[in-house]
């Protein structure tokens, strides 16, 4: 009997697990195998890889510093990896694990994502782990079959809503269709309040040792490319989901792709919000993109571009699509409310890198933007008409009526064609600039030197009573127009005042604001209590007719909305600065200094006071009001008696 008819008789299936592990055993002893994990907190880790040398994103997409594939792994009674990772960093990807587990079995993975920079060491891991069970949707159990049809594992099938406990951990899961693919969801930790997002809040790039965004480990700009070539035409599939994660209080976000994020996570919300929603990132932002085979139409572009800087704006970038990754125009497609087309004519259409970029613009589905277009044709020009076709579809875009067409060369009688393309350009975006200037600003520019990080007062009016209530989330996005962005929780009473009238004051808080202030303005609702009731502070009205403070403001600002935000349990209100003014030289109101030197020190529990050797009590602080609940767990629902805050507004303390 030869190997063949004896393999035939025989199945030894049984044996590669054991091989494996033999294997594993063998290299590691041999010091092939090293970790290099990182602790996110008590028993959770992370445990994925960098790779710096891909050059292309699923082979698309250039990356000028490679990719994360972020996997993480638990350490509780049970044992569970969420994810596992592309086969370029599997050997960092077990040296974690294995390091980790120290000899423990692993009892769940969990599957959010089936696509295989994610997924492909599903099967290796349940050869070197097979009593694990995989946690999945029952859409992408299909798909793993799809990858792994031979696979012989135990399987939980889980829907959105379901829960999963390994001890002190509690995991559930949000359905993500679509957001990239159909069978994606999200798994939420309830203890620590950490999402873990699949491929939403990701971004090309490597890590650089440090696994949190920051100014040194996060590119808005890769973001934005991540996500508009990637997601970008799922807007509305990617606004439901995160609608699903607004009534979850997230301290953590986990991607699978590049750093962590946390703490002020409002940026990055807002910026999903734009970016699904269609709309302009930078609203007054002009992107010349251009196709040109001898340069008399980069020619052209490079002469409207300088037209449009002169009459004010400097938000102008110009593009040639023979030489840009068509990556790189999506991106700035998104972030811009103004493109401007400039093409020649090819082969009795539009010249062929011009149109690739074009029908990938058409696939995204981008809208709400304004295009204009330039032309060239040396006898019969057909650009303009081809790049029309190509973009009918697209919903809410405003072409401008101004164009030019050219036959070879820009001719010195052309040039106030393109002036009447970027007069256009303008009109659109600073409609108002002629008034203003007629009727003398209201806006002192020094007023913007006034914004910190801070604290302001967000005052409003329903038509019957003025209201006040204290923010911490409004800055400046742009100065012409003099553009600014207002964060407001939805359950404030503000936010619905806002959206019923349209306008705001913000009064920017200074070092002498006292604590009354902020118990008066920040610790009730506006809309039980008249906070100017018999209010004794010093207080004029600006034009648009609302309050502002004296004395303990610096500056205060008048604005009207011209666009509204979703963006999960708060909206985001861009609006117009009607009036700004200066209204003295005291320095701004920052949380440092709130939580140094006016909020009110907690005491010691009585306790603790009378006997400093007792042990030790737990205890739930408010990080507004310094209210302190006694008990070991804060329960989620819990309302601050004092301020009114929800219980994410609470720090664990000692006492």
């Amino acid at each position: 009997m030869n190997w063949i008819e004896l393999r035939q008789c025989f199945d030894f299936a049984w044996l590669v697990p054991f091989y494996a592990r033999i294997k594993y055993d063998y290299l590691n002893q041999k010091g092939t195998f090293m970790h290099n994990e990182v602790k996110i907190s008590d028993s959770f880790y992370y445990i994925g890889g960098s790779d710096r040398r891909l050059a292309l994103f699923e082979n698309v997409y250039p990356l000028v510093n490679g990719a994360s594939y972020n996997s993480y792994l638990y350490l509780d009674e049970k044992t569970l990896v969420l994810d596992t990772v592309d086969r370029a960093v599997s050997d960092v990807f077990y040296g974690n694990l294995d390091y980790l587990l120290a000899g423990r079995k692993l009892d769940y993975l969990i599957v959010n994502h089936m696509e295989p920079d994610h997924a492909a060491n599903i099967g290796e891991l349940l050869l070197r782990h097979p009593e694990t069970t995989i946690v999945i949707g029952d859409m992408a159990q299909k798909f793993l079959l799809n990858y792994f049809p031979d696979i012989k594992a135990n399987f939980l099938i889980v829907n959105e809503g379901d829960k999963l406990s390994i001890g002190k951990h509690e995991f559930t899961f949000v359905k993500a269709p679509m957001v990239h693919w159909p069978e994606v969801m999200f798994t939420y930790e309830l203890t620590e309040h950490v999402l873990f997002s699949a491929d939403a809040f990701g971004t090309f790039g490597a890590l650089h040792g440090d696994i949190y965004a920051s100014k040194n480990n996060f590119d808005l700009a890769e973001a934005r490319r991540y996500y508009t070539n990637i997601v970008g035409k799922y807007g509305q599939q990617v606004l439901d989901v995160l609608k699903k994660a607004a009534d979850l209080r997230i301290d953590l976000i986990c991607p699978l792709h590049g750093p962590l994020h946390r703490g002020n996570l409002n940026p990055l919300l807002g910026a999903y919000g734009n970016w699904a929603s269609y709309t302009p990132e930078d609203p007054s932002g002009v992107m010349i993109a251009y196709s040109s085979v001898y340069g008399d139409t980069a020619l052209a572009a490079e002469i409207l571009a300088k037209k449009i800087v002169e009459r004010g704006l400097r938000d102008v970038v110009v593009y040639d699509v023979s030489k840009t990754d068509s990556s790189y125009l999506i991106a700035e497609s998104f972030r811009v409310g103004t493109i401007l087309l400039c093409a020649t004519t090819y082969n009795a259409g539009v010249f062929v890198k011009m149109e690739d970029f074009l029908h990938d613009l058409a696939n995204h589905k981008i809208r709400n933007r304004t295009i204009g277009f330039v032309e060239n044709g040396s006898w019969a020009p057909a650009a303009k008409m081809n790049m029309k076709r190509i973009l009918a579809d697209l919903e809410g875009i405003d072409y401008i009526d101004e164009s030019l067409t050219i036959a070879s060369a820009l001719k010195e009688g052309q040039l106030p064609a393109l002036d009447a393309i970027a007069e256009a350009v303008v009109a659109r975006l600073r409609p108002e600039e002629k008034k203003v200037e007629e009727s003398g600003s209201l806006v002192e520019a020094a007023a913007m030197f006034k914004l910190s990080y801070g604290l302001f007062a967000l005052i409003t009016n329903n038509g019957e009573r003025d209201n006040a209530s204290i923010n911490n989330s409004f800055f400046q996005v742009s100065d012409k127009p003099n553009l600014v962005m207002l964060s407001v929780n939805v359950a404030n009473y503000s936010a619905d005042t806002i959206r019923v009238t349209g306008t705001f004051n913000i009064s920017v808080l200074n070092e002498e604001a006292d604590f009354g202030a902020f118990k008066r303005f920040g610790f009730a609702s506006g809309r039980d209590t008249d906070k100017f009731g018999d209010y004794e502070g010093e207080t004029g009205r600006s034009v648009n007719g609302l309050l502002y403070l004296k004395g303990i403001s610096n500056a205060f600002f008048s604005c009207k909305v011209v666009q509204t935000i979703e963006a999960g349990n708060h909206v985001l209100f861009i609006a117009e600065v009607t009036e700004a003014k200066v209204l003295n030289d005291v320095p701004s109101m920052t949380y440092a200094y709130y939580f140094a030197n006016v909020k009110p020190k907690p005491l010691p529990s009585i306790k603790t006071a009378t006997d400093p050797n007792a042990p030790k009590q737990i205890g739930w602080r408010c990080k507004i009001c310094g209210y302190t609940y006694i008990g070991e767990e804060l329960p989620p629902d819990y309302v601050c008696p004092l301020c009114k805050h929800p219980a994410s507004d609470f720090e664990r303390v000692e006492l």
